[in-house]
């Protein structure tokens, strides 16, 4: 774990004169801007469209047909060790994080019956590298001999500036062509990784690829396995998060959306709000929103006027539709399952869990009634499959994987199909807003943004979020929040070492 030295810091711990910050986005972003601001003494206001908060970590309480409740979400999420900032929020709700367990490993499912595991590899590179390619059963020396050894040692040679600017035009697709691994390696060795960031191969840059490398695998010296939290996220997260942040007086609103800004002649920002009558003034605003809703509202902005970071905004994508399919079975899976599996080489599927082996709330399901909770998820899912060709695909390679639910009968199903993922595709590095906007008071937040820092997912959110208070308090003088990151380059990237890192 690496300290960052903000690039701007203030001197007080507290705000010596009352600010109003409005913090657009109930996401872990949002959520993590407004309690950086809300503990140094800014009066916040976080506005959320939706009808709970999380955006893509959200969960919500839903119906079975039986009359019980019970509390659905977006999909399985991993809570990597190296997540250091999403830690330190999460601290504030879990000091001993309690709710998070780990898992001991997550095993790779291929064609054929090949297995791939990860289970008590070296934390570090190159030794996680080299044990990963001795033991595994996919790889014989002579394919060694094979492979483009110098575009595979691009992977330890990460640094942001010399990595995006040579592949940031290439697709991740063509960078793994070019190892010239056998197909079946490849498959099960680094599929499931490109795979995992909801881009496809095909539309995916090649330097966000290898930062991804970096920082899951061969920059991290926490190792690959992660956590998962025990109970669902609307109870064991949100609730938690909405009673913690109304004790520290920040306002809630949910189900409000924001059409524009603008700003008043004595330099107030004006929130101006769907179907209401009356704006929100603040002395600044926090964007963490996610692409569609950040165009509308740069786009209905017309004060806001920078042409090229008006750009910027508009040249942002939405990466192909994630599909979630959570089934109740009347017979339970196989004793001795893991409770998360990846799949590699096996058409639109990417994981496979079983949520009564690690969530209290469905465990506690399986107790009362038997039978399995089983999740599927489809990461980057072709656009024009219908619902019925994905639940079908995913119930094929269900039996497949785990014959024992071929005869079991489906109680109960849940499908999602969502869309709205930011793109980083080829040629986009460059040009990505940053947190910093031209406009003084104005932030932006979220997993779409250009980090300084290597960084994704859960992390890139809470980390922006950050990243978004801590400029603002750096105008009015106030100490930021510190952050943290793994190393910033690759263990071949250069000699020496980094004492002093920015944020």
């Amino acid at each position: 774990m690496q300290q960052l030295t903000p690039v701007r810091t203030g001197h007080r711990e507290q705000l010596e004169k009352p600010r109003h910050v409005a913090v657009v986005g109930g996401g872990l972003a949002g959520v993590a801007a407004a309690i950086i601001l809300a503990e140094r003494g800014a009066k916040v206001t976080l506005v959320e469209r939706e009808t709970v908060l999380g955006g893509r970590v959200s969960g919500w309480t839903d119906q079975l047909k039986t009359g019980e409740s019970y509390e659905m979400e977006r999909g399985f999420h991993a809570f990597f060790r190296q997540y250091y900032n999403l830690r330190r929020l999460l601290r504030r709700i879990d000091p001993e994080l309690r709710n998070l367990t780990p898992l001991e490993d997550y095993p790779i499912h291929g064609p054929g019956g090949s297995v791939e595991t990860f289970r008590k590899l070296p934390k570090r590179a190159p030794f996680n590298v080299a044990t990963l390619v001795m033991r595994t059963p996919h790889l014989k020396f002579s394919d060694l001999l094979r492979t483009n050894a110098r575009a595979a040692l691009t992977m330890l040679k990460y640094d942001a500036a010399t990595t995006y600017g040579e592949y940031d035009s290439r697709t991740a697709r063509e960078y793994l062509d070019s190892l010239n691994f056998p197909p079946h390696a490849r498959r099960m060795l680094f599929d499931v990784f490109s795979h995992s960031f909801f881009n496809p191969e095909e539309e995916m840059s090649a330097g966000e690829l290898l930062m991804m490398f970096h920082f899951y695998f061969l920059g991290n010296p926490e190792g690959l396995i992660f956590d998962v939290l025990n109970e669902p996220f609307s109870d064991g997260l949100w609730a938690t998060f909405t009673r913690y942040m109304e004790n520290m007086h920040i306002k809630i609103q949910l189900e409000t959306e924001v059409e524009k800004l603008t700003r008043s002649k004595g330099g107030k920002w004006q929130v101006h709000l769907k179907g209401k009558k009356k704006n929100l003034a603040a002395d600044a605003v926090v964007l963490a929103v996610t692409v569609p809703a950040l165009q509308q509202i740069v786009a209905a902005s017309i004060g806001l006027k920078d042409d090229a970071w008006r750009d910027s905004i508009k040249q942002l994508q939405l990466t192909w539709p994630f599909a979630v399919w959570r089934i109740w079975l009347d017979k339970e899976a196989r004793p001795g399952r893991h409770p998360f599996v990846g799949t590699a080489g096996l058409g639109m599927i990417d994981n496979i869990s079983l949520y009564e082996l690690f969530e209290g709330e469905s465990r506690r399901w399986v107790m009362r009634n038997g039978g399995s909770i089983v999740e599927i998820h489809a990461y980057a899912v072709p656009p024009e499959k219908s619902e019925k060709e994905i639940k079908e695909f995913f119930l094929k390679r269900l039996h497949e994987l785990y014959p024992e639910t071929k005869d079991a009968n489906i109680l109960e199903e849940r499908f999602l199909w969502r869309q709205d993922c930011p793109a980083f595709g080829p040629g986009s590095y460059a040009s990505r807003p940053t947190v910093q906007t031209p406009f003084d008071g104005l932030t932006l937040a979220g997993d779409l943004v250009r980090l300084p820092i290597p960084s994704a997912l859960m992390e890139k959110a809470v980390t922006s979020g950050m990243m978004a208070a801590n400029h603002l308090l750096a105008d009015w003088d106030v100490r930021g929040e510190t952050l943290y990151s793994i190393p910033l380059r690759g263990i071949m990237a250069g000699f020496g070492s980094q004492k002093q890192l920015t944020s």
